[in-house]
C-alpha cells in the first residue's frame, strides 16, 4: 500500500520541470486567445493590446475585429465595446516576452545586410533599407536660405512643400496663400478674405495631396477647403467647431484635427473628381489636439495637444503617436522630456523626418529638437538652437531639409545637413 501511495503522489504531486513551466508560461499568458499566435514585443501586429475591460488579444486581432468606418469593436470574452483608440500596450506581457522569447526573436543587422538569409523577406529588408535611410537627428543643422518677411508674410500659421518643392505658407495677409519656390522667390498668392468659395476668413494649416491640391484649415467658417496650386477652389467640407491641424497620410487621406471638439477626422477623396468619399472620426477624446502629423515611412500618426487650462491648473502640452492603424503607441508631455534635459520645453509643432523620426519645435525659446523613434525610449537631440524667434511649422522634405515657418519674424527658413555653406545663410527677395 505504501508503494502505491507514493507512486500516486509522484502521479498527481510532481514537481514541474523548468521548461515545462515556460511552456505553460508561453501557452497561457503569452499567446492570444483569438488567433492563437504567439504575442511579440517587435513592431508588428501581434503586440499585446489592453482593452478597456481588462482581457487582452493581440494589435492584429483589435484591427481586424474592429468597424472599419467606426473603429470600434467588441471584446471576444466579454462583449464590451471600445474604441480603438482606447486600447494600450499590456507592458507587463510585453516585459514577460523580453525575459522569455529574446533568445527566440531574429536579430537583424545592417551589417549582414545581403547575405544572412534572415533577409529574404521583402518586409524585413524593406525595413533594412529605410534604417539606411539618413534622417535629421545626425547633428546640428546649419541655416541655407530665408525668405518671406513682415509684407510678404503676416503672421503666418502653416507650412508645406508641394512635390515640385514650391513652399506654400498661410497668413493672415490680404490673400491668405502664398506660394514660393524652392528658391524663396516669390510666384502668387489667392484667398481673400470672405465666407466665398475661394475666400478664407481664418487659415490655420495646410497639407499638400499626392496630386498637388492645397489643404487648408479655415477656423473662420469651420471648414476645410481645397484649392489647385493656382488657387482654383476644388472642395470645401465640414462643419467642424474649430478645425486646426491638417496633413496628408501615406494613403492620400486627409486628416484633421478639431481642436474644440476634441476629435481627429479621416477624410477620404477622390483627389481627381475632387468628390469627398468618406469623413470619419478616427479619434476622440483627445485634450485640444492641434497639429497633426502623418509619417511617409511607417504610416505613423503623432497628435499635439495644446497646453491648456483645468480648474485653475496648467495642463502642459502633450504628443501622442498612434499607428497607421490609429492604436495608440505611447505618449510624452513636456514634463517627462524635461526629465531629459534641463531647459524646459514648450513643443509647439511636430513633423516626421525622412527616416521617421520624430521633429519638434519649441515656440517659446526658438528651439527645434529631434525625438528619434518615440515608440522607444525617446532621444532629445538639438537640430536647430540659434536664429528663430517662433517656430509655429515644421516640414521635412526628401532631400533632407528641414523647412521652418517662423512666425517671430514672419519668415520661413530652410535648415539643412549640409556643410556647404562657405557663403553663409542666404537671404531670398521677392521678384
Amino acid at each position: 500500500m505504501s508503494e502505491a501511495l507514493v507512486s500516486r503522489s509522484n502521479s498527481c504531486g510532481r514537481v514541474k520541470g523548468a521548461e515545462e513551466v515556460l511552456a505553460e508560461i508561453r501557452s497561457d499568458l503569452l499567446e492570444c486567445k483569438v488567433c492563437f499566435e504567439r504575442f511579440s514585443s517587435e513592431q508588428t501586429g501581434r503586440r499585446p493590446r489592453n482593452l478597456p475591460c481588462g482581457h487582452v488579444i493581440c494589435l492584429g486581432c483589435v484591427c481586424a475585429l474592429a468597424h472599419a468606418v467606426l473603429r470600434q469593436l467588441e471584446c471576444p470574452f466579454c462583449r464590451r465595446k471600445c474604441d480603438v483608440g482606447g486600447t494600450y500596450d499590456c507592458q507587463a506581457l510585453l516585459d514577460l516576452q523580453d525575459l522569455l522569447g529574446s533568445a527566440e526573436r531574429p536579430r537583424y543587422s545592417l551589417n549582414v545586410l545581403g547575405s544572412d538569409s534572415s533577409w529574404s523577406n521583402p518586409l524585413q529588408l524593406e525595413r533594412g533599407v529605410q534604417s539606411c535611410v539618413e534622417g535629421l537627428s545626425s547633428g546640428l543643422l546649419r541655416l541655407q536660405n530665408t525668405f518671406g518677411g513682415w509684407g510678404e508674410l503676416i503672421n503666418p500659421t502653416g507650412v508645406a512643400v508641394l512635390v515640385s518643392a514650391a513652399v506654400v505658407v498661410v497668413h493672415g495677409g490680404h490673400k491668405k496663400v502664398t506660394m514660393f519656390n524652392s528658391q524663396g522667390h516669390y510666384l502668387h498668392s489667392f484667398g481673400y478674405y470672405g465666407n466665398g468659395r475661394s475666400d478664407l476668413c481664418h487659415p490655420l494649416d495646410v497639407a499638400i495631396t499626392p496630386i498637388g491640391h492645397v489643404v487648408v484649415t479655415d477656423a473662420g467658417d469651420h471648414s476645410v477647403k481645397v484649392f489647385s496650386s493656382r488657387g482654383t477652389p476644388l472642395a470645401n467640407f465640414g462643419p467642424f467647431e474649430l478645425p486646426w491641424g491638417v496633413d496628408v497620410d501615406k494613403c492620400g487621406h486627409i486628416l484633421v484635427t478639431d481642436a474644440q471638439a476634441g476629435l481627429l477626422w479621416q477624410v477620404v477623396m477622390d483627389h481627381r473628381c475632387s468628390v469627398v468619399v468618406a469623413k470619419v472620426v478616427v479619434l476622440k477624446d483627445l485634450q485640444c489636439p492641434r497639429a497633426v502629423a502623418s509619417c511617409r515611412v511607417s504610416g505613423r500618426v503623432a497628435v499635439l495637444e495644446a497646453q491648456r487650462q483645468h480648474n485653475g491648473n496648467s495642463i502642459p502640452a502633450r504628443l501622442k503617436l498612434f499607428s497607421k492603424d490609429f492604436v495608440l503607441l505611447t505618449q510624452v508631455d513636456c514634463f517627462s522630456l524635461n526629465l531629459l534635459n534641463p531647459m524646459e520645453l514648450h513643443i509647439s509643432c511636430v513633423t516626421f523626418d525622412r527616416k521617421g523620426d520624430l521633429i519638434v519645435a519649441d515656440a517659446q525659446q526658438g528651439l527645434v529638437w529631434s525625438l528619434s523613434d518615440l515608440h522607444k525610449t525617446p532621444t532629445l537631440s538639438p537640430l536647430v538652437k540659434a536664429r528663430l524667434e517662433r517656430p509655429v511649422g515644421l516640414v521635412a522634405t526628401e532631400q533632407n531639409s528641414l523647412i521652418v515657418l517662423d512666425s517671430g519674424d514672419h519668415t520661413v527658413k530652410i535648415y539643412s545637413t549640409s556643410a556647404d555653406d562657405s557663403d553663409g545663410p542666404k537671404r531670398s527677395k521677392s521678384i
